[in-house]
């Protein structure tokens, strides 16, 4: 590979460089519809769907300049300047507010744009940010941005072997949103529509499950307190089926794992990142804690999380606009985290928030209050043992995404500079992917 590649413009390189939609959207949103971009649905390398927005087919046409097509590369202007990303084929219908949006022309790979812009852009992009206030990027010195315009072929070189790592981190989100989905709707089949119980009921054999799981279930119903319940089952209040902000020991000043709002997912339970904070005002937590947002809008577009990224025997600590939930014996510490993300329970805790517009919080008593099905301890552990395994799944992918993300990190500036020829990097990415 050659260092010396040639640098042109983007404007030179591109059939069009734009920006997207500026102006309010707060009227525009719509339940379903068009998918609409914001900046922080766009990431190092690809698109997350973390609240993303819809807006109407009718102001889609509207604001077509700013209509993206599969393969246009959108990069922040705001927010974290520079992120950049390919737009994927699954969003073949799409639009976007405050994004610079660049159309590859004939000499230049979008991916490979991509990768040079995440990387070796970065001084262009800090060096041309304007704003007082709020900095931003604009589409003018995007256009006069250098990029380095190798031939197709090694530019295909370099594609062939960052985007073999990123089909692999890809591959791993997809198979946990999967495991979490399937997570889900045993919760669900279990705990919220009993279907094990009425297949027994009706004479019938539970689908999904062996004899032996199958011969812990009830075949019948009983009335408690809180409504009808599987025989020998109790129906309680989560605060007396969990623990809601349980106790935990950090000193304060003591320098420990901290994780903020903005690194919890609105999908799925893994967090993007902690970091090492002296101990001050916030909330604490363990392996096996749930953490819930309890302010808005955090609540209402889900952000939650379940803790497994701790050593053992380490606490760390967080946002103080979390609600920890840890549930008692029998049931297991997953099932906190599959009820968090439960339609009914969410509904249950925005409806219990309260205080002035735009800072409302969940409250602990009212969410205390919402009912628990606690089966005995036997179908505790079995679905303990089906949705533990689940999770260690999900975590253990997520340890080998990040080691292939560092991967890529380290390989990237050094293969779009020419420093690492392909080989010696092929060999790399087997010795990690092995």
């Amino acid at each position: 590979m050659n260092s010396e590649w040639p640098l042109r413009a983007l404007e030179d390189i591109a059939k069009e460089v734009t920006v997207g939609f500026v102006g309010s959207m707060a009227s525009e949103y719509v339940e379903n519809g068009v998918p609409f971009l914001r900046s922080l649905n766009i990431d190092p390398f690809g698109i997350n769907t973390n609240d993303l927005k819809f807006v109407s087919p009718e102001f889609h046409r509207k604001i077509k300049k700013s209509a993206l097509r599969p393969g246009d590369v959108v990069i922040v202007r705001t927010g974290k300047p520079g992120t950049c990303a390919v737009v994927p084929d699954w969003l073949d219908d799409a639009n976007c507010s405050d994004l610079v949006i660049a159309r590859c022309g004939a000499k230049i790979r979008p991916r490979f744009l991509c990768y040079w812009i995440n990387s070796a852009a970065s001084h262009h992009i800090s060096s041309h940010l304007v704003g007082a206030v709020q900095q931003h990027f604009n589409v003018g010195a995007a256009k006069k941005m250098l990029v380095a315009t190798p031939s197709l072929w090694e530019q295909d070189q370099v594609i062939s072997v960052l985007g073999s790592i990123d089909d692999r981190i890809t591959l791993l989100r997809e198979t946990n949103a999967t495991l979490e989905a399937i997570a889900q709707a045993l919760f669900k089949s279990w705990f919220v529509d009993f279907d094990p119980v009425r297949a027994k009921a009706e004479g019938l054999a539970p689908e999904g499950m062996n004899a032996a799981t199958a011969a812990l279930f009830p075949d019948s119903f009983e009335e408690s307190g809180l409504g009808l319940v599987p025989r020998g089952w109790r129906m309680l209040p989560l605060e007396d089926a969990y623990e809601i902000n349980p106790p935990r020991k950090l000193k304060k000043s003591k320098v420990a794992p901290y994780l903020d709002m903005a690194s919890v997912s609105t999908q799925g339970h893994v967090v993007r990142g902690v970091v090492e904070r002296e101990m001050g005002s916030g909330t604490k937590f363990i392996n096996g804690d749930t953490l819930l947002a309890r302010i808005t809008p955090c609540l209402e577009n889900g952000k939650s999380a379940f803790v497994d990224f701790l050593s053992v025997d380490q606490t760390g600590w967080g946002s103080t606009e979390f609600v920890v939930l840890r549930p008692r014996a029998p049931l297991p510490p997953y099932h906190g985290y599959l009820l968090a993300r439960h339609p009914a329970f969410r509904e249950h805790a925005i409806q219990s928030m309260s205080g002035t517009s735009g800072r409302q919080r969940v409250q602990n008593d009212v969410l205390g209050r919402y009912s628990v099905a606690v089966p005995s301890d036997e179908i505790a552990e079995a679905f303990g043992d089906v949705v533990g395994s689940a999770q260690q799944k999900i975590a253990a992918n997520q340890e080998q995404a990040k080691t292939l993300t560092q991967l890529r990190d380290t390989l990237l500036p050094r293969l779009i500079s020419g420093q690492l020829r392909l080989p010696e990097a092929e060999v790399m990415v087997e010795e990690i992917c092995a």
